[in-house]
């Protein structure tokens, strides 16, 4: 019995079963884990005791609450699909390069074509072909080289959470950056309050840093750390604020003026306010993949690629496909009388925001 994730063709690392996913250098999220751990665990060590006892008891659960929000958030980020879109299978493929070669003596490549679609907002907006793939590539979905895959609402791919963030995670994201600044500011609060109240009970200032050099470590940690943390999710706030992505931003997608048009995020909702509630409480699409999906033996006969592609082996490609298999393809449900990507199909199809 397979599984749709063992033949997936990505970059992306599959545990249990396909339940989780990451990238595949994940040496950076593990650096970051350890990080956080080693930190925690030294303010639970040996600032907590003194602090419950001189202070509050309170002091150590809420840090311990704080924490554990950090590594959920964290894990949740780094396992969870972003939102990887199913490549393009061997008969849409088939069909876009017969169509091309019909449709115009001097037809552009694939890899070079684009379409132009208009969203339900009335914005048009050109569609190109990702040449890995074999798909155009809807709205906001960019191929991420390190993951080798195609990304809905693609805003980067993180090395610190060893993941995409997309889709299906950003939001995670988002709350991970949130509670790790918290957790930041918490600990290094109490490291300086930690050294105050020794500092009162010893001689010099000098003797109070001896008696805790843990405290100082998590400091001196925190400090460095909590800069660029803080700074990051202040930037993601001012992103989700505006309902775009930290890609688009970058390449300017929705300040950019064109001749007798000014282009305008058509993602927004008008509000701060409204955007920040549709992209952290709004309902998240299942995975487009299905990853756990058993595949039958013959529905992945590993056939030579490059013959399968030839125009001229058309029938001998479509034979390998299954009724039900050309009829469902890649969670995608098509009628046998229209094609998916027949004129007559993309006019009566309602065009997705991914959003």
């Amino acid at each position: 019995m397979v599984r749709k994730w063992e033949i997936i063709e990505s970059k992306n690392r599959f545990y249990c079963d396909g339940r989780c996913l990451t990238g595949r250098n994940i040496g950076v999220f593990i650096l970051a884990l350890v990080l956080i751990i080693v930190t925690s665990g030294l303010f639970f060590a040996f600032d907590c005791p003194y602090l419950a006892n001189r202070l509050h008891p309170a002091i150590p659960v809420f840090a311990a609450i704080i924490f554990l929000t950090v590594i959920c958030f964290i894990f949740r980020t780094a396992c969870s699909d972003p939102g990887i879109l199913p490549r393009g299978t061997s008969d849409e493929i088939l069909y876009l390069e017969r169509s091309n070669v019909s449709n115009s003596p001097q037809s552009v490549a694939l890899p070079g074509r684009t379409i132009e679609v208009q969203m339900s907002s009335g914005h048009v907006i050109q569609l190109k072909f990702c040449s890995t793939c074999k798909i155009f590539r809807p709205p906001r979905v960019s191929h991420c080289s390190l993951c080798d895959a195609c990304i809905a609402n693609f805003d980067h791919h993180c090395p610190w959470v060893g993941n995409c963030v997309g889709l299906r995670n950003y939001r995670y994201f988002y709350l991970f950056l949130f509670s790790l600044s918290i957790l930041c500011a918490y600990i290094f609060a109490f490291n300086i309050t930690h050294v105050v109240l020794r500092a009162q009970e010893k001689p010099s200032f000098i003797d109070a840093i001896r008696d805790t050099p843990a405290t100082v470590v998590e400091a001196i940690i925190c400090f460095f750390s909590i800069w660029s943390i803080v700074g990051l999710w202040g930037y993601h706030t001012y992103l989700i604020c505006r309902s775009i992505t930290t890609n688009e931003d970058i390449k300017n997608t929705w300040n950019a003026s064109r001749p007798g048009m000014t282009m305008k995020n058509p993602y927004s909702k008008g509000h701060s306010c409204l955007n920040c509630f549709s992209i952290l409480c709004g309902p998240l699409p299942p995975s487009f993949l299905n990853l756990r999906a058993i595949v039958k033996p013959d529905d992945h006969i590993n056939m030579t690629r490059n013959a399968m592609m030839n125009t001229n082996n058309a029938q001998d490609l479509i034979r390998y496909q299954h009724e039900e298999n050309r009829r469902t393809n890649n969670n995608r449900v098509y009628t046998t009388m229209t094609h998916p990507y027949s004129e007559r199909k993309q006019n009566s199809y309602p065009p997705r925001d991914y959003v």
